[in-house]
């Protein structure tokens, strides 16, 4: 983490100050100590815990916290594998009485193959949770209406999919994400379909906030090694977007002067 240390360029949800723009998952790992090793890599300091996926009060089995910990890392309780609103509330319900943890990532899916979200259930769910007191960050479609509504519902960050979940085919609609980003108040994160670090450095080049990441590390061949790469890839996309690209254009147009030649 000490790279971001005194940039001067955090970013803030929910009142929580965060110098890394690269949000990791602890899920799909082969192990907790890969885990623990592919985090420390990325520089992040939050994470996300899938409730229902991850142990996180059985003493008899490993437990993330001994590897990773909440004292260190901000914990982000999400609804992974919830396929109804009436799931996704009450698994984050139980997390709260578990750890306390009031700030949240809310997703509810369809069903398989597109596993997309459910945007019905996803309102229905977060007008559940913000009424029971919960900072809700919600994954969402990439359509800039719906992604609105959830904002002017309460929601504390949006999370629009850059595709679909696992897919690794990186920001395939990067003009409703861009729609997305202009009209939002509150901080806006590419969350599903990053595949490598050029994917996090596009979605930061758009002017996200920051980038979930989860598959892409925990399956790459080397996750430790992904991991410094996809925080390299985030850390190049902040600061390319800071800078201001050149306009695109279709003509050439010289990098010196054409007058004043000798000759």
């Amino acid at each position: 983490m000490d790279s971001y240390v005194g940039t001067g360029d955090e970013w803030t949800v929910a009142g929580r100050k965060f110098a890394s723009r690269l949000v990791v998952g602890t899920g799909k790992y082969k192990d907790l100590p890969t885990t623990a090793a592919a985090i420390e890599a990325s520089g992040a300091e939050m994470v996300t815990v899938a409730v229902r996926r991850v142990n996180l009060s059985d003493r008899n089995a490993p437990m993330l916290q001994d590897y990773v910990s909440p004292q260190r890392y901000t914990y982000l309780p999400n609804t992974a594998g919830c396929f109804t609103a009436d799931e996704a509330v009450r698994t984050l319900r139980l997390a709260r009485e578990a750890g306390g943890w009031n700030l949240v990532k809310l997703e509810v899916l369809g069903p398989a193959p597109t596993l997309y979200p459910d945007m019905p259930a996803t309102f229905e769910a977060a007008k559940a949770l913000i009424k029971d007191g919960f900072e809700v960050m919600v994954y969402c479609s990439d359509d800039p209406i719906a992604a609105k509504r959830l904002e002017e519902m309460g929601c504390v960050a949006i999370m629009p999919l850059g595709a679909p979940i696992g897919s690794g085919l990186g920001v395939q609609n990067p003009l409703m994400i861009q729609m997305i980003i202009e009209q939002a108040k509150v901080p806006v994160l590419v969350d599903a379909g990053v595949g490598t670090a050029y994917d996090a450095t596009f979605a930061m080049e758009l002017g996200c906030d920051a980038v979930l990441v989860n598959s892409a590390i925990a399956m790459a061949n080397d996750p430790v090694l992904m991991a410094r790469a996809m925080k390299a890839g985030v850390e190049a996309g902040r600061l390319a977007f800071r800078a201001g690209r050149i306009p695109r254009r279709g003509f050439a147009s010289a990098s010196s002067p054409m007058t004043g030649l000798i000759g």
